[in-house]
């Protein structure tokens, strides 16, 4: 408990209060003559464009408000780490964060939805699932004190390997990285080794033999350079994952009717601006990845089967773990689906 105190009180610039008999910390919003001024706890680099967004949303918050709120984007993990984030924000210790969806996967599998391989695997069909599953998620985060401002996914995961993949097979026993449990046990089931790792940390894995392969966005492999440790790129489509920014419902209450709409608001925007770039941060680390000269490839028809049916054994395990809950979903996903297709 000390060194987190510590960490927080070397990180943070801002006023704590002690309160309790028990010595709770907490956090609570600034006032200054200029208005309050909130911390937005952001796990990833400032190049990354989850931040970028997120930086975004701090200039729409602040111009709509005429500076009555400001936020303030700690990036890298500086002001919390990416693992205590959720509970932070929950807590009170900041009141918005931002954090990857299905690493909330132990606490409720519905908050691993968009993990689930070659259910949803392009943008309009990530999109259908954020809207099939949105109410549910919503309700899980509101029980806890927290409220959902906007969701973004990262692009499509694929496979980076040393060697060019075209067999299910050739991953048997090796060490594949891993930052979800669908991640984990799509490893198991295609024979691998799962290896919990966060981006940050993927380059120092690879060079110590702590990882061999990992499944990951084409974002994530140009942030941390992936050519200096794997040449090939599987262009698998497995899953398009998602980051959420949740903020403290007590602090979003205390905020005026007015500021609370320019939140929402802001929140709207970013989310429409997040999906946008993300497309297009696909298709530019993409090229990236090329002209650094990682090898692309897309699965062999047999590659590409033993995904789906790894894809469909998972499906069917969180249907039997969700039950009533997660059949719901399915089938508004189902019916967006099909809603789209005959427009």
């Amino acid at each position: 408990m000390a060194d987190s105190i510590m960490h927080y009180l070397r990180t943070l610039k801002t006023v704590f209060t002690v309160a309790g008999a028990f010595g709770v910390l907490s956090l609570a919003p600034v006032t200054s003559a200029h208005g309050a001024q909130w911390n937005f706890a952001e796990p990833y680099g400032d190049a990354n464009f989850h931040t970028q967004n997120a930086r975004q949303f701090a200039e729409d918050v602040a111009e709509a408000t005429d500076g009555k709120l400001a936020v303030t984007v700690h990036a890298n993990g500086a002001l919390i780490p990416h693992p205590e984030i959720k509970n932070a924000v929950r807590r009170g210790i900041v009141p918005v964060g931002e954090l990857f969806l299905s690493r909330l996967a132990n606490e409720n599998p519905i908050f691993e939805v968009d993990a689930l391989p070659t259910l949803a695997n392009d943008y309009d069909s990530a999109r259908r699932l954020w809207q099939a599953s949105k109410p549910e998620i919503s309700k899980r985060f509101e029980r806890q004190g927290l409220k959902v401002l906007y969701s973004v996914p990262w692009p499509s995961q694929g496979i980076y390997t040393q060697f060019e993949l075209t067999k299910a097979n050739q991953l048997q026993g090796i060490k594949l990285r891993s930052n979800n449990t669908a991640t984990e046990r799509l490893a198991k089931r295609l024979g691998a080794i799962p290896t919990q790792t966060e981006a940050s940390d993927i380059p120092t894995a690879f060079s110590t033999g702590r990882v061999d392969a990992m499944v990951t966005s084409v974002s994530t492999g140009v942030n941390t350079a992936a050519w200096d440790y794997v040449s090939h790129f599987n262009d698998a489509n497995l899953w398009l994952p998602k980051n959420i920014v949740i903020i403290n419902q007590k602090a979003f209450d205390r905020l005026d009717k007015t500021t609370q709409r320019a939140v929402m608001d802001a929140a709207q925007k970013a989310e429409q601006r997040g999906w946008a770039m993300s497309k297009a941060e696909a298709e530019s680390d993409m090229t990236a990845l090329k002209e650094h000269g990682i090898k692309v490839n897309t699965p062999t028809p047999a590659l590409e089967k033993a995904l789906e049916r790894a894809g469909a054994e998972l499906v069917e395990r969180w249907k039997a773990q969700t039950g009533s809950e997660g059949e719901a979903v399915l089938e508004r996903y189902r019916q967006l689906s099909a809603r789209d297709d005959n427009a």
